[in-house]
């Protein structure tokens, strides 16, 4: 690749200018491009953060739902199919 150096000097004010203005304007649309793509960057992860936190929401009320929860009372009975006698009851 052949590399061709111009020294400033030999270029026209004209010349100058007009490569000074592109430089600026290839400068600001890259600053432009560059903050599109945070701004679509941070608007997808936000969609990502919302999705994965519906799915967790929905598995997790999945397996709140998947067992019976309530109060029980404990009933023991003898052998003869009749409950235990309390301490001091006479039969």
């Amino acid at each position: 690749m052949a590399i061709v150096y111009l020294p400033p000097q030999s270029r026209s004010l004209p010349e100058r200018i007009a490569y000074g203005l592109l430089a600026v304007a290839i400068l600001v649309l890259g600053f432009f491009f560059l903050a599109a793509a945070v701004v679509a960057g941070v608007i997808l992860a936000g969609v990502l953060l919302v999705r994965f936190w519906w799915i967790r929401r929905r598995l997790r009320k999945a397996a709140e739902r998947e067992f019976i929860t309530t109060e029980y009372a404990v009933v023991e009975r003898g052998r003869n199919g009749n409950p235990p006698a309390a301490p001091g009851d006479r039969r």
